[in-house]
Formats: structure tokens, sequence, C-alpha cells
């Protein structure tokens, strides 16, 4: 494929993911909205916000995430992939608009949950666009896309939130989902759409665009993406289908994928972040060391679309989890160490920082991402629509257990507890991509539901 044209798949997959940034934004939150929300003089409350109001706030987005997919599926089912992505800036608004005015905690929840809404269908639809508009060459790649541009809002929360004040926080949030709604109206929408309304000619126009060709040279791939989306009518797709023959073996492989990226404890760091740092007693200004880590996850997700379809999807996977479990390893010794009041602990005030640095690169190379672009390829069109809501609500479900609870746990027992939990996960997330996950590098759809025994 000439480079030009690969570059128009690149720009298109980039702007519908700005959607995901403004996500980040959001789910990076509370990591520099904690300490303002506890001040006793500066909280928009009023008052302080107690522990437990912190742990509701945190965790309550991902409440409105497990209902989010349903919604996802229904619109980009009916109203198509480019409005279903654009009409999940609705709850955007609705959410910063509710952060801005709150001066009690009932309306920081309630926007917590609309936000949640918002994350649970962009998670939705976003790997289905992209997965639609790509090559089979540029699939993984694009599908990648999805965590390097979510670090990206972790990356600008941890920058702006700081050092400005909760309002300004919420305006530079408001100003990020127009910009993704301004410029996303002028992009396609995916040809498999159209031709699942029956309109050929407006998946043809559509192709051209993504492929930056004439209608002669896109004829070959509209004839077999035409004849994918026909099989795939032939085959209405009911609950009880995902759990028949490749399907259950696409979804079961889908939810273990999202388990373990849930907990090998990604979203207790990256919400508590400036908490674990506080905790930890660094030398280094906890804001500051929020702001490296964030950078080094932008950095390191940046890199991934463009080895994962060399490299492949399971061995940036065995990487990811090995890197990953020595990550979360150090970062519970630290803090058993730290416990149990041992002397060695201020020689190595430098392992928290280190630990978590390894685990967000080792993260962003495999179980970040590829999860969601595995997901996105292993189902078959009829069967997607389905399958994909209840595999990202049972990824919200865990999340919201996993946000929920870290900070109780941490309270009562101790940090190092949850980190050797996600630890083992890791571990688990290791032998599971080693003996059960399939390698979809440079297959097409129907390569991958034959190797999965669909047919």
């Amino acid at each position: 494929m000439k480079g030009g044209q690969l570059w128009r798949q690149y720009i298109i997959a980039a702007n519908a993911n700005l959607a995901i940034t403004s996500i980040g934004y959001c789910l990076g939150w509370t990591a520099p909205i904690n300490s303002k929300l506890t001040d006793p003089v500066n909280s928009p409350l009023g008052r302080p916000a107690t522990t437990e109001e912190i742990a509701w706030i945190g965790s309550l987005l991902s409440i409105g995430a497990i209902f989010g997919p349903f919604f996802g599926g229904l619109t980009a089912s009916k109203i198509g992939r480019k409005w279903g992505l654009m009409s999940a800036t609705i709850p955007l608004f609705i959410g910063w608009i509710m952060i801005a005015v709150a001066t009690s905690i009932p309306l920081l929840y309630a926007a917590r949950i609309i936000w949640g809404v918002a994350v649970g269908m962009l998670f939705t639809i976003t790997p289905m666009y992209c997965g639609e508009i790509a090559t089979d060459d540029s699939r993984g790649a694009l599908g990648s896309f999805l965590q390097a541009f979510i670090t990206l809002g972790y990356l600008l929360i941890y920058v702006v939130g700081p050092f400005v004040s909760y309002y300004v926080v919420a305006y530079v949030g408001l100003a990020f989902v127009a910009i993704f709604a301004i410029t996303f109206f002028f992009m396609p929408e995916s040809p498999t759409y159209y031709l699942l309304k029956d309109d050929r000619e407006g998946a043809a126009e559509c192709l051209e665009v993504l492929r930056g060709r004439p209608r002669a040279d896109i004829e070959s791939e509209l004839n077999l993406i035409a004849s994918d989306v026909a099989a795939s009518r032939e085959r209405t797709a009911t609950i009880s289908d995902v759990f028949r023959g490749g399907n259950f073996k696409a979804f079961y492989i889908s939810c273990m994928l999202v388990f373990f990226q849930q907990f090998c404890g990604i979203n207790a760091v990256l919400f508590y972040l400036t908490d674990i740092f506080n905790a930890s007693g660094t030398s280094l200004d906890s804001d500051i060391a929020t702001i490296i880590v964030g950078a080094v996850q932008v950095v390191c997700s940046s890199m991934t679309p463009f080895v994962v379809d060399r490299l492949g999807r399971r061995i940036l996977m065995l990487i990811s989890s090995c890197g990953t479990a020595i990550g979360m390893g150090l970062l519970g010794m630290f803090f058993l160490l730290d416990r149990n009041d041992s002397p060695v602990v201020e020689s190595i005030s430098f392992l928290p920082v280190l630990s978590l640095v390894l685990f967000i690169v080792m993260f962003c190379w495999g179980l970040g991402p590829l999860p969601w672009a595995i997901i996105g390829e292993l189902f078959p069109i009829e069967v997607k629509a389905v399958a994909t809501p209840i595999v990202t609500a049972f990824c919200w479900i865990l999340s919201f257990l996993i946000t929920y609870f870290f900070p109780s746990i941490s309270d009562s027992i101790g940090m190092h507890v949850g980190f050797f939990i996600f630890g083992g996960c890791c571990v688990g997330s290791f032998f599971f991509s080693l003996l059960l996950l399939p390698e979809t590098k440079g297959k097409s759809f129907q390569e991958i539901q034959i190797m999965l025994g669909g047919g």
C-alpha cells in the first residue's frame, strides 16, 4: 500500500481517537483533583471530602461505563459508527458542565457516572470504527491508537491539573470535547455500516476517501467487505450466539484479556497515582513524579502502533505481562518494607518511581492497547455488535471493583497487598498469552474466523 493512502487511515483514526484523549483526561481527573477536594480552604464543596467520598468519586465512573457499551452498540447499529462517536460527546459535555458548577458531593457523583456512560460508548465504538476503516496490514496499528491517545489525555490532566484551579481543569475538559466534535464532523463513516444499510454507493465513496484511490481500484476491496456483510446477514446474531462455537472462543479470550488488563492494576495506579507517590514518601515532588510517569506512558504507547503489526500480538503480550509483573512485585516489596519500618527504605526511595515507570512502559507495549485491538479482530461482523458491549461492560465492572476497593485495602492492610495481587495477575496473563492467545497478525477477518473454528 502506498504511503499516502496509509497516511489517510492514520489521520482519520487519529481524529476518531481524539475522543479517547478526552476520556483519558476524565479518567485521570481524580489524580490531581483529589487533593483539591480534600483541601479545607480551596475545596469547591466548602469542606474537605472524606476518604469514603473520594473512593466513590474514583469508582463511580466505572458504574456508568458498565452501561455505556450498550448505548454505544445501539447507536453504532442505528445511526452509524461516526454518529455514534459524535453522540458520545453529549454525556461528556453534560458531565463537564456539572463538574464546573458542582458544590456538593451528589453532583460530583452524578457527573462521574455520566462521564462513565461516554467512556463505555467510546470504548465500544472506537475500536469498531478503526477496525472497519483499516486495511489488514494496518489494523493492529490503528487498534493500538486507543491506548496511545488515552495516555495523551492522562498526561494532559497530569500537566494541567496540579497547577491551575479546579474550575480551569473543567474548562479545559470542555474545550477538548468541543475540538473533537468539530474536527470529527468532517470524517467519513465506516464502509461496513453503509453496506449494512444497503448503500453500496455510500460505501464506495467512503472507501475512495479512506484509500485515496479511484472507484476502479477499490472495487475488489469493496466486494470483499460486501461479501463479509452479506454472510453476516445470513447469520443474524443474538446473545445466545455469543456462547456458541468459535464465537464463544472469541468471547472467553476477550473476557480474559480485559480481566488481565484491569487486574494488572492499571486503573488503581492511574486513578490514585499522586496518592501512591505521597504514600511512598519519595523525595521527588509527587506532581512532578506523576507527570514523568504520564510522559513515559505517552512515549511508549506511541511506539506500539509501529511494532504491533511487525512483532505480532502474542510476543508483545508476553513481554508486557512479564514486565508488569516485575514492576508490581518491586512496588509491593517497597511498600511492605515501608510498612515494617525497614531502614533500607530511605536508600531505595527511588524505587516507587522506577517501578511505576517500568510498569507503565510494559503495560503500554501490550496489556494496554492489545486487548482492544484483538477484540476488534476476533468477532464476526454480526456478533461484534452483540459481544463487544458485553466484554466492555465486564471490563468496567472489574474497573469499579478495583478502583473502589484499592483505597480501602491500602488503608486497612497496606498498599503492598494490592500490588502483590496485581503482580500475580500479570503472571497469569503471561501464561494465558503463551498457551491460549491466538496470533492474529496480518490475518483477514475470514482467516481469523477459520482459526477460531467459526467456519
